[in-house]
């Protein structure tokens, strides 16, 4: 996969969850059979490792064979690109090699979070990783995750290195693809990382999103996207109630809570987590299971004995 090609990557790209088994360790075989699924329903690229994918309670050795099993299943169909993100400098480094080595096409290198850096200890970050790697950087902006932002002016700053080729927007800033895309060059990929902002977003520029709501339904992530950019108002409008009810369901909880119960009931996934965060109860998961199963549209079949759907109490099925 080339730096050219990156630089032209639109649309919704899932940020993949990692199924974990009863007893805590990843299943690679749910992941594996996941990856794929994404794939055939027309994914652009595939996100592994990242916070949908619980990066913070994996280990670097289980970040590497993940990624080395979505590489197995995209074989360079998709770009696959791995979060590798810290915020101690020399580990995310370190991340970053073993993600480019494990098969990475680009990385999804995250502003450091807890020590509260100035923005002149943000770009010298970013800079010491995008000169220890030879694959494409996408920025990763989350001020409600990292306490503090990525400013415009780093941004600007940070593209003049020939691998910073993106952001991953979550700031909720809807203005900020307009203001962004007058200054930096054509090519520079700028994505929402909010689902519930993101069709306001790409209105406003922005070239797609690193989506949680495209894990459950791709297809309608697909078409709503596709309409926008042909500037079909009315069909966008009409796909964009779904959407709209998909992100505020998985919304409901704290990410990739809900993302994972709902693809559990889908029989795709386990819902366990990794602590500290820990699966949604019945009476939660029923609030908004009603809306999941009506707008998903990714393959429902389970894929191991532990991937099992569930039903639930008036739905057509019984607790």
């Amino acid at each position: 996969m080339t730096t050219s090609s990156l630089r032209r990557l639109s649309g919704f790209m899932p940020a993949v969850p990692t199924p974990f088994t009863t007893e805590g360790t990843i299943d690679f075989a749910a992941f594996e059979h996941f990856c794929a699924l994404q794939v055939a329903a027309g994914a652009t690229a595939l996100v592994v490792c990242g916070t949908t994918g619980e990066a913070p309670t994996l280990s670097a050795e289980e970040q590497r064979d993940l990624v080395r099993a979505a590489r197995s299943v995209t074989r360079g169909r998709v770009p696959l690109i791995a979060g590798a993100g810290s915020n101690a400098t020399a580990h995310a480094i370190a991340l970053s090699r073993a993600a480019q080595a494990a098969g990475a096409d680009a990385l999804l290198s995250v502003v450091p979070y807890y020590n509260k850096p100035t923005q002149a200890g943000i770009l010298a970050h970013f800079t010491a990783i995008a000169d220890a790697v030879d694959v494409p950087i996408i920025l990763y902006d989350v001020p409600a995750r990292t306490v503090v932002g990525l400013a415009d002016a780093t941004v600007m700053r940070l593209t003049a290195h020939p691998r910073i080729i993106g952001l991953k927007d979550a700031t909720g800033d809807i203005s900020r693809p307009t203001r962004l895309k007058s200054s930096l060059r054509a090519d520079f990929r700028l994505f929402s990382g909010d689902d519930t902002t993101a069709l306001a977003s790409i209105a406003q520029g922005a070239d797609g999103c690193i989506s949680v709501a495209s894990n459950i339904a791709p297809r309608l992530c697909r078409d709503l996207f596709d309409a926008l950019k042909a500037g079909n108002i009315v069909g966008a409008h009409a796909l964009s109630k779904r959407f709209v009810a998909l992100s505020m369901a998985l919304a409901s909880s704290v990410n990739p809570v809900a993302v994972k119960c709902a693809l559990s009931l889908l029989g795709l996934m386990s819902a366990d987590m990794r602590l500290p965060l820990v699966a949604l109860s019945r009476s939660d998961r029923d609030e908004f299971a009603a809306v999941v199963l009506n707008i998903a549209d990714v393959a429902p079949e389970p894929v191991c004995a532990n991937t099992r759907p569930v039903r639930v109490t008036g739905l057509g099925g019984t607790p």
